[in-house]
């Protein structure tokens, strides 16, 4: 399957992990301002996606409400209108925004890294409603943009709905101990990265401490983009950047291009 290319900018701009957050006041991850925020800084940004119960892509990274709002339950239990009433924790009021006011407000000034979460559970084929609303706020979309994803099976429904949006695997060393939810054999088929070729993929994004493994070396060695997640020091970001081709980060400012 061909991949569409990483757009360059993806490998020249630092990204912001959830966008630029908790470093300035009413800042919280993935909010309108943390966007803002690493907009007017010069960084790539990374966001994440969940459905609404009405089928919207809104742009929280997890399943529940709990932590980042003083609501609890599923996300997915909630219309998108009802969504962006729920204030986000350690913000300026506002709701939890979708990802079409994103692409708005990011109008292809940055890089945008997309990463649609796993709805079927365990990595498995139970997707699709989540790409088909993500791949129809994209149309038209100008600006540098990608997918990602820790399931296969989405990335594959990616290269199927929206075949020329760049995409990629989101990939880990998948420890036990942070996967409790997959199976053994699951997590060491997906350590592996055996999906690369057929999803179509052009770059994966990969857990830090793991970069210097065997496989993401040797796709490196094939000239596929490695970028990584979650950098949250310079002395990690200098170790790690011997193994990657860029970064996702956190927690400080990542020293932008000269």
């Amino acid at each position: 399957m061909t991949a569409p290319a990483l757009p360059a900018a993806f490998l020249q701009y630092p990204i912001t992990h959830r966008a630029l957050h908790g470093q300035s006041d009413a800042c919280p991850e993935n909010s309108r301002a943390a966007i803002r925020a690493a907009i007017e800084a010069g960084y790539g940004i990374e966001i994440d996606v969940q459905p609404s119960a009405d089928g919207v892509a809104m742009v929280f990274h997890d399943y529940s409400l709990d932590r980042l709002t003083d609501e609890s339950g599923p996300i997915k239990a909630r219309s998108a209108r009802e969504l962006g009433a729920i204030p986000l924790k350690n913000g300026d009021g506002e709701g939890i925004p979708s990802f079409a006011e994103v692409l708005e407000i990011v109008a292809g000034q940055v890089p945008l890294l997309v990463e649609i979460k796993d709805q079927d559970g365990e990595m498995g084929p139970n997707v699709g409603a989540l790409e088909a609303a993500v791949a129809a706020d994209l149309a038209g979309y100008a600006g540098p943009v990608a997918l990602m994803s820790f399931n296969p099976h989405s990335v594959a429904e990616l290269a199927r709905i929206a075949p020329d949006v760049p995409r990629g695997l989101t990939t880990s060393s998948y420890e036990a101990a942070d996967w409790k939810i997959l199976p053994a054999d699951r997590r060491a088929e997906l350590r592996e990265i055996p999906d690369f070729d057929r999803v179509g993929a052009s770059f994966i994004s990969h857990q830090a401490s793991d970069v210097a493994s065997a496989r993401v070396q040797a796709l490196r060695g094939q000239g596929v983009a490695i970028l990584s997640w979650t950098i949250r020091s310079p002395e990690q970001e200098a170790e790690v950047r011997q193994y990657v081709d860029n970064v996702t980060f956190e927690g400080y400012r990542a020293p932008l291009p000269t």
